[in-house]
Parts: structure tokens; C-alpha cells; sequence
């Protein structure tokens, strides 16, 4: 496979140290930081069972991937000794679960470490497209002033609709409320500490908001979630943002209701066709893209390693896990 290192043990190293498989993209610095205490196999962003079978190693002991990576269940019977799978980030919809647990091996994922820099980045995905930011950017580098342009919509005092309501929700909601605008959610259930508006079914939120963000896990049980109906029900005023998974929001409904100005914009760090870019979406209004990094800051992502760190020292000693899944 492409991309595989595999570190051999160097004089002085501990033989006995677990042996762990990286599926994901790591700095030289994080991989310095897990090989302080771990071998590594560094195979990272198989794009096949095929890879990930070319990657397993019977001596691995931990596996670190993410949602998007996943692991197959393959993989997991070809590593006799796995003990522990991590997810470097919250989701963990491609790792084939149940073959996991069936072996008996631990479940953890890095809840709540990327929170903050997800919330940010709904925020300033919202901003920038109800206010119409890069649109202006660009009018502004051709010469044009405001008395040639439409006036941009506020975004305080109007409805924000959160579909998922758990860590990077609720951060969202607090980021939300220096707004002023009004919150309601739909989760699975509704929860007892929260003053904002219930809402059990998607359509019933999107009927409701004037802005929704999108923040559920992905996986077969939230594809297309967001579909033509739900869509229509934002209505022409309306503004979707999508920073969970790509899977969540039906691609070709939102171009067709941008193309005919039945939804004003839309904001997406996720979308189905990535790492290739949703071409459907060039050059139709009110959209703003950025390539799935909205839980990648620097200060995420160190959080995120020694998250991994911590959940396999934890596992290693006998230890609840911090973050099980």
C-alpha cells in the first residue's frame, strides 16, 4: 500500500511497547508524540478494504482512524491481537462496530475535543453566507461599491434551527444567543436542561427556522436527512449549513433549490462527493465551501491526539476509557 511506514524498533526501544496502526494524517510532531509511547504502523487514508487488509498487521494492538476512514471488519478480524479502536474525532460512522465489539475489543472516540473549533466555524460559515461575504469580497476586487449591490440579510434576531443538539450543538447555541437569535433543536430526544423550543421531526424545525445547522453523525440512519422536503420547508429566505457529514444533506435537492432561488444560501464544510469538491454547487448563489475543516485547527487537533493518548494509557492500564463509544 502507498504511504505505509512502518517504524521498526530502534536501540533502546521497548519491544514490548503495543504496537499501534495509524489510518489517519498525522504532523511529524502528533506522530513523534504517539511514538513516544507506542510503535507505530503509519498507513495513513486507505481508500479500500483492500488497503486497509494491506495495512493490518497481526501484532497490532490499537488502531487509530476516524469516521470518515472507518475500519472495516476485514481489517478487524485480520488483527488477532486489537484490543482497542480509536476515532480521532467524534464520529465513527465507517468503523464497522459490531465486528468490534463481537471480538470483544474497546470503543473510543475524541467527544467533545474539536467542539469549540466546529462551533466557530458554523458560526462563521452562517455569517458569511446570510451576510453575503464572499460574494462581496469578490464585487469588491471588481470594482463595484455598496450603492451597485443588494443590501445583505442580518442574521440577529431571527430563528436558528440546530439539527443535533449534543456537545458542538449546544456550543453553537451559546455562540448563537450573542445574536440574538432565537434557538429551537431536533434530537432524538429532548433534553431537560435546555430552555429552547423542542422540535421531534426535521420538517417540523425546518418549517420553523430561518437558519439551520446541521450537526448530527453521519451514517445510514441520517442520509439525506436533509431532502427536497426538508429543503422546501426552509423556504426561499432560508439558510442550511452543514458542518457534520456530507452523507446528511441530499446534494441534488440543495442545487436544485438554489438554482430556482427556493433556498437563499448555503454553507458547507461537508458534503458527498469529498475530498472532490460538489461541482453541482459552483457558480450557484449564496453558496460557501471549505474543504471539511472545521474541527481542524491546531489547538483541535493536538486535543485530539492526546485524547487518543489518553484513551489507550487508559485501556493499556486498566482504565475506564474517557470517551467510549
Amino acid at each position: 500500500m502507498k504511504n505505509v511506514v512502518v517504524e521498526s524498533p530502534v536501540a533502546g526501544e521497548d519491544p514490548d511497547k503495543p504496537l499501534v496502526l495509524a489510518l489517519v494524517m498525522l504532523s511529524d510532531e502528533h506522530l513523534a508524540l504517539i511514538k513516544r509511547r507506542y510503535r507505530v504502523i503509519y498507513a495513513p487514508k486507505p481508500e479500500s478494504v483492500h488497503e486497509q487488509l494491506e495495512a493490518a498487521h497481526p501484532d497490532v494492538q490499537v488502531v487509530l482512524t476516524s469516521g470518515v476512514i472507518g475500519l472495516c471488519a476485514e481489517a478487524i478480524r485480520a488483527m488477532p491481537r486489537l484490543e482497542l479502536i480509536c476515532a480521532l474525532g467524534v464520529g465513527y460512522e465507517n468503523i464497522d462496530v459490531i465486528a468490534a465489539r463481537a471480538q470483544g475489543i474497546a470503543l473510543a472516540n475524541g467527544a467533545g475535543v474539536n467542539a469549540d473549533s466546529v462551533a466557530d466555524h458554523a458560526m462563521g460559515l452562517l455569517l458569511a453566507t446570510v451576510r453575503g461575504i464572499v460574494t462581496l469580497d469578490a464585487q469588491v476586487r471588481q470594482g463595484l461599491w455598496r450603492d451597485d449591490l443588494p443590501l445583505p440579510a442580518d442574521v440577529s434576531g431571527r430563528r436558528l434551527g440546530l439539527l443535533g443538539f449534543g456537545d458542538i450543538g449546544q456550543r453553537i447555541a451559546r455562540r448563537a444567543e450573542a445574536f440574538n437569535l432565537q434557538i429551537a433543536y431536533c434530537a432524538r430526544r429532548k433534553r431537560g436542561n435546555v430552555n429552547y423550543e423542542y422540535f421531534g421531526t426535521v420538517l417540523e424545525l425546518a418549517r420553523w427556522c430561518d437558519f439551520m445547522v446541521v450537526i448530527v453523525p453521519g451514517g445510514p440512519q441520517t442520509h439525506h436527512l436533509v431532502n427536497a422536503q426538508v429543503i422546501d420547508a426552509l423556504g426561499p429566505q432560508g439558510v442550511l449549513v452543514n458542518v457534520a457529514r456530507g452523507s446528511v444533506v441530499d446534494t441534488d435537492a440543495l442545487a436544485q433549490a438554489l438554482r430556482k432561488r427556493a433556498l437563499a444560501g448555503a454553507g458547507l464544510d461537508v458534503y458527498e462527493t469529498e475530498p472532490e469538491p460538489p461541482k453541482i454547487l459552483f457558480g450557484l448563489p449564496g453558496v460557501v465551501l471549505t474543504p471539511h475543516v472545521g474541527g481542524s485547527s491546531p489547538q483541535a487537533v493536538l486535543n485530539s491526539v492526546e485524547r487518543f493518548l489518553a484513551n489507550a494509557d487508559r485501556h493499556f492500564q486498566g482504565q475506564e476509557l474517557i470517551s467510549r463509544i
